[in-house]
């Protein structure tokens, strides 16, 4: 089973690391910490470094934000990482799906969690 604890995933976002999972019984890869494979539900999780460079697979414009949240028209894609996905939101609002995205920090909420955001490279 992994140690790959949200905190520990955390941790890594603040230092400038994306970690994820691959599955000993799939050879899935995670974009984020989970207790066992969606894909086929073993535990056998192995914590990787994900690239911190890769491709919009999807993105979406959010004109009508969350409570709590006061910008609007803000957007959030799902990136492409080597083999794992990971949500965050977007710097630029030129990217486009197919378009090549960074890591460029993150974003903290006043719960204290934290989610990756990324620039056009």
């Amino acid at each position: 089973m992994s140690d790959l604890t949200h905190a520990a995933w955390s941790d890594a976002l603040e230092n400038g690391e994306l970690l994820g999972q691959t599955c000993g019984g799939c050879d899935a890869t995670l974009g984020t910490p989970k207790a066992a494979c969606p894909h086929c539900g073993s535990r056998d999780l192995e914590t990787v470094e994900l690239p911190t460079s890769g491709t919009v697979y999807t993105e979406t414009t959010i004109n009508v934000p969350p409570i709590g949240v006061d910008q609007r028209g803000y957007q959030v894609a799902v990136v492409q990482l080597g083999d794992a996905r990971v949500m965050g939101r977007l710097v630029d609002q030129d990217v486009e799906i197919g378009s090549r995205v960074r890591l460029a920090g993150y974003d903290e909420d006043d719960d204290g969690y934290i989610t990756p955001h990324f620039e056009a490279e």
